[in-house]
């Protein structure tokens, strides 16, 4: 029997969702297809079906991955001083603003929660991990400070607001640096630091 070298097998995978990552972000889920996922990523299709058995499972296992760092950070946040933490989050959160694949992937994200009850689960889930994460964070950091909304609608906020930052990563005068930083100041804001400008 043969066995499988655990490194070679990640960087294998990695190697196909990257390649899915560009397949999806230019074609969407439908268009997607493995044939295509196959040449980018170099590989016959025996190679990738042992890896993922459909097209939705490599679509999942994307986003997942994404979400297990997600998590991670979350966690990690918690584990620091609340002003480190929410600055460590935030990073984390900010840093896909200037990814060329980030608006065709947020449109495949977009369609396909409404019509894949898994994802859309998965989603949902890692949306409730990051707003108890953002909670506690200023919850702690506004202990004494009367911010402009309690710290579970401040949550909130934040979350709606990076989300329509992300939807609006495709329009033609988007500067993710720009936004990343106008973002932070409404934040503040939000916390009651300072007024935003």
């Amino acid at each position: 029997m043969r066995t499988v070298n655990p490194e070679q097998y990640a960087r294998r995978r990695q190697l196909i969702i990257e390649a899915a990552a560009v397949e999806f972000a230019l074609h969407g889920v439908d268009g997607a297809s493995t044939a295509g996922i196959c040449r980018r990523a170099r590989i016959g299709s025996g190679t990738l079906f042992h890896y993922f058995p459909t097209k939705i499972d490599i679509f999942h296992a994307l986003f997942r991955d994404d979400l297990q760092r997600n998590a991670a950070v979350c966690a990690q946040a918690l584990d620091q001083p609340a002003a480190a933490g929410l600055d460590l989050l935030l990073d984390h959160l900010l840093a896909d603003f200037g990814d060329p694949l980030v608006p065709g992937l947020t449109a495949a994200a977009l369609l396909q929660v409404n019509r894949d009850d898994a994802f859309a689960a998965m989603l949902a889930d890692d949306e409730e991990v990051v707003r108890r994460t953002l909670t506690a964070l200023l919850e702690r950091l506004t202990s004494g400070v009367a911010p402009a909304f309690a710290p579970a609608r401040t949550a909130r906020w934040i979350q709606r607001l990076l989300d329509a930052c992300y939807f609006a990563a495709g329009d033609d005068d988007f500067d993710a640096t720009v936004t990343a930083a106008e973002l932070r100041t409404m934040i503040n804001w939000l916390l009651g630091r300072r007024s935003p400008r």
